[in-house]
């Protein structure tokens, strides 16, 4: 989208939305909506979705509702997915009618002009289901709606709950008391660490300067702004780099063998994850099932409770999808009807972003948590308070400048470069907007 287009898409939407290219949606939804006026229409829905075992859960649908019918095409991933998409709707066809949206993608997805606006459906009473900084990732902050939430990754901190008793250290509430809580496990075993600094996830640093107010993306009138070099992202950066300069937070990435075996031996005490935590911990450390236990992430201030979101989608309807209506009542359904959301959980694996769904599909600690039964307590009140984020039309450019820059800051072990990278992913992704062809303020 150029400049000579997101202006006009901002006259149209008259700064009630703060995405440009949003308008085509809305622009397009009384046709959408006429295709499916008759309620005795036979409809068939493509649903293009990663998820494992989805297409069970829509069985459930189908077998319910014959008149609309919806076909699950499994997909490779969300990058894949969107590329592919975003090559049908330039193409003018083979786009589906629904797509699993990651948060993060939806402002790319909307400046295509790929997603329809659902703010005229069924799927625009359903905000009172979610937690408002989830509902922020899906209206952009705006009154149109491109997505009904599906999955949420609110962040938590899991522990070692043997070695901090071992070590009589209190889980640590503050940002303060993780340092120092950082400062005792090494002191004990050199070879051991509370967590590590991980230079290539980008959305794990995400959910951490969402944490602390920052939202790297917003709109001013036609124009973006970046706002990834403020205070907000300069302190957690700041923090992170102080502790691998003073050695006692490890620099090595997760998801690595390195990382998986600290898990199992112990040397990795602590990990800064989301919901979706317990499936990597069982499937990388199982011998330490019943060790660990979960608590809140550590605050900057305790007073105001918050977290960060490290993961989740949606599922959004296409503007090519000629039956808006149907596809509308079907992405309400999944994400909200009580019998699908508990389906989500046990067979796709998922935390819910639905807040009711959630508290009664998750009623049992998982297995790896069996010494926890408060667990999804404490997951569930994470998810209740984390901020609000905008995302922007070019988050893989600031992930990848993450990715660079960082790798660099978290080798050298220089706090001061940990700042820099920070200055440096700002212009990254600011002379990538201007390039692309949006006005940047």
């Amino acid at each position: 989208m150029r400049k000579s287009f997101r202006a006009g898409a901002v006259a149209m939407l008259a700064a009630a939305t703060m995405l440009a290219a949003g308008c085509s949606g809305g622009s397009t939804a009384g046709s959408q909506s006429a295709a499916t006026s008759d309620p005795n229409q036979k409809v068939e829905l493509t649903y293009w979705a990663w998820a494992p075992n989805l297409d069970k859960v829509v069985e459930l649908w189908n077998e319910k509702n014959p008149n609309i019918h919806v076909t699950v095409n499994k997909q490779d991933g969300g990058d894949p997915a969107v590329t592919k998409l975003l090559t049908a709707v330039k193409a003018g066809s083979g786009a589906p009618d629904l797509i699993q949206a990651e948060y993060q993608k939806i402002p790319t997805l909307v400046a295509a002009d790929a997603l329809a606006d659902l703010s005229g459906t069924v799927a625009n009473d359903t905000k009172s289901h979610f937690p408002d900084g989830v509902w922020n990732d899906v209206t952009l902050g705006g009154d149109a709606l491109y997505s009904v939430p599906q999955d949420t990754g609110p962040m938590v901190f899991y522990y070692r709950a043997d070695i901090f008793e071992k070590l009589g250290i209190a889980v640590p509430k503050t940002w303060d008391e993780y340092a120092a809580a950082a400062k005792t496990v090494h002191a004990a075993d050199p070879e051991a660490y509370l967590g590590t600094f991980s230079s290539n996830d980008a959305g794990w640093f995400t959910g951490m300067a969402q944490q602390a107010g920052a939202s790297w993306w917003g709109v001013d009138g036609d124009a973006w702004n970046v706002k990834i070099a403020e205070e907000p992202t300069e302190k957690v950066a700041e923090y992170w780099g102080g502790l691998v300069e003073e050695g006692v937070i490890d620099n090595k990435p997760m998801y690595t063998p390195e990382w998986n075996t600290a898990l199992n031996t112990g040397k990795q005490v602590g990990w800064l994850s989301a919901a979706w935590g317990p499936g990597v911990l069982e499937g990388n450390a199982g011998s330490t099932a019943g060790t660990w236990k979960v608590a809140p992430m550590p605050q900057w201030d305790a007073s105001k409770p918050s977290t960060g979101n490290w993961g989740g989608s949606s599922t959004a309807v296409t503007s090519q999808s000629k039956n808006l209506d149907a596809a509308a009542k079907f992405a309400t359904w999944l994400n909200t009807e009580p019998e699908a959301v508990k389906a989500l959980v046990e067979v796709a694996g998922i935390y819910p972003a639905d807040n009711e769904g959630a508290k009664s599909a998750l009623t049992k600690a998982p297995a790896f948590f069996s010494n926890q039964p408060d667990f999804y307590d404490v997951v569930g009140e994470a998810a209740q308070n984390v901020g609000s984020f905008t995302y922007g039309p070019n988050v893989n450019v600031a992930y990848n400048a993450y990715n660079d820059q960082f790798a660099k800051a978290a080798q050298s072990k220089q706090k001061s470069a940990f700042l820099d990278a920070v200055s440096n992913m700002q212009q990254v992704t600011v002379d990538d907007l201007k390039k692309t062809g949006f006005t940047v303020k």
